[in-house]
């Protein structure tokens, strides 16, 4: 139960929770752009995997926020795939799950 908990319910908690805070910033003219919806969503994930971070010395303003949002976007990057990968291992491990536990009901004899 706690593999459960750790690799299906929780990635989908807080990727649920993710979608309903984000959605409203990503529509755009009355519809959702599910690819800025996706980056940003991806941002969590992604900024602690980044291995390197480029640091703005010697910038003005202006090119210290191009750098820290450079920074973001490539952890949003990253941070889609990322995702993706959890959802795609959330799916086949609630699948294995539910095989597991289809092939289970079937093996139990039957009482007469």
């Amino acid at each position: 139960m706690k593999k459960m908990i750790k690799k299906v319910i929780a990635p989908v908690l807080v990727i649920t929770v993710l979608f309903t805070v984000l959605r409203p910033f990503c529509i755009q003219d009355g519809k959702c752009n599910y690819f800025l919806l996706l980056l940003l969503m991806g941002i969590p994930f992604g900024i602690g995997k980044m291995c390197v971070w480029m640091v703005p010395r010697g910038f003005d303003l202006g090119g210290t926020l191009a750098v820290w949002t450079m920074n973001f976007l490539i952890g949003g990057l990253i941070g889609s795939v990322v995702l993706l990968a959890m959802i795609g291992q959330a799916i086949i491990y609630l699948s294995v799950f539910l095989l597991t536990v289809i092939t289970g009901i079937h093996k139990i004899p039957r009482i007469k």
